[in-house]
């Protein structure tokens, strides 16, 4: 028996184990608030040929961004998917999560405190805006159906907060609804930001069209799946829950035609790396269209179509730390986010950012 095929992958390379991912984190670095100047983030660039670490501001992207190379954007935009309400027989507080939309009015969601949902119970959100539970889900969820008087999408931003992520320890405030959203956000449909792309202006966009950069949006719908933690030793067993995806038939042939010229992607985000590994062939050309993606990417994993990469600083012992290491190196990207914490950087949605060369 060959027991070398327990500790190395097929192409020789050892394998990582959810330890190789983990790192501490002073908690005064993860970023509480957005800057009031989104360009103004600090931006740490990785050449992946040199190992050369250097540390630069984010408005300063465009020098490393080519005339007739693209940059791939996702164009999902946020919606305010956590919800406060009452049970309206006892008055109870309840944490309504939206999650996904399962046809219409019928909701997948998380509640809190879970224990104390139960199927048939009412929660009120306002006099016009209410839920009733009428299902478990095997994670522990709840499906409810939803009621209200007019458009829902409407009612749910008079009511709904924006969905912050756990480890921004505040309530959302009218800020958020501002910066943990794209400037470029179009398509509603993610309960989270795919936050690589919080760095962006619109003044930087111009400014990189100007110069000759081609501009591609893809979807795809961030939801909780994405965060989901990681809770096998051995992360190849670990399930990525599905994500929508679309990439239309402009997208796709601005891609394809920026590859076919041997031009560079530059791709903001792990949710755009994702799509774009999801949907390549062999030689790096995508196909337009929609679907579900449950893509894992981990090393090794050799990319398709990416070329370089715009990320922020992710989670300990996360799939976003798993992917951006496998576009790296993993021993590189542990070394730069070491330097990020001497350094003083700031982590996780609000925080600072990071490019890829």
């Amino acid at each position: 028996m060959d027991f070398s095929k327990n500790f190395f992958d097929d192409d020789g390379s050892m394998k990582l184990k959810l330890s190789d991912f983990d790192y501490e984190l002073p908690p005064g670095l993860i970023a509480q608030y957005p800057l009031p100047k989104r360009e103004e983030s600090r931006m740490m660039v990785l050449n992946r040929q040199t190992r050369e670490i250097q540390h630069r501001s984010f408005k300063e992207v465009g020098e490393f961004i080519n005339p007739g190379e693209c940059l791939v954007i996702n164009d999902t935009r946020v919606f305010p998917a956590r919800l406060v309400g009452t049970k309206d027989k006892t008055g109870a507080k309840v944490e309504v999560f939206l999650l996904r939309n399962l046809e219409n009015g019928i909701w997948e969601v998380m509640v809190k405190p879970a224990r104390k949902v139960r199927l048939g119970n009412k929660i009120v959100f306002s006099k016009e805006f209410f839920c009733d539970i009428i299902d478990n889900t095997v994670s522990g969820g709840r499906i409810i159906e939803v009621h209200c008087n007019g458009d829902f999408y409407k009612s749910l931003e008079e009511v709904g907060q924006m969905p912050l992520p756990p480890y921004i320890k505040r309530q959302p405030e009218d800020i958020d609804r501002e910066y943990y959203q794209t400037v470029y956000a179009k398509k509603l449909g993610a309960v989270a930001a795919p936050t690589a792309g919080l760095h962006f202006t619109r003044e930087i966009l111009d400014q990189l069209v100007e110069k000759g950069v081609k501009i591609a949006p893809v979807t795809l719908h961030v939801g909780l799946g994405t965060f989901k933690p990681v809770q096998v030793d051995d992360i190849s067993r670990h399930q990525m829950q599905s994500e929508y995806y679309d990439i239309s038939e402009e997208s796709a042939e601005i891609i394809n035609k920026t590859r076919e010229a041997g031009k560079a992607l530059v791709v903001v985000g792990t949710t755009c790396a994702r799509v774009l590994e999801t949907v390549a062939d062999r030689s790096g050309l995508v196909r337009a269209g929609k679907g579900w993606t449950d893509k894992f990417i981990y090393p090794p994993h050799q990319f398709r179509a990416v070329d370089r990469l715009i990320t922020n600083f992710h989670l300990p012992r996360s799939t976003l730390l798993m992917l951006v290491s496998a576009f790296t190196q993993h021993d590189f990207m542990m070394e730069a986010y070491r330097e990020a914490i001497k350094s003083s950087y700031r982590f996780f949605s609000y925080g600072d950012g990071m490019l890829i060369l």
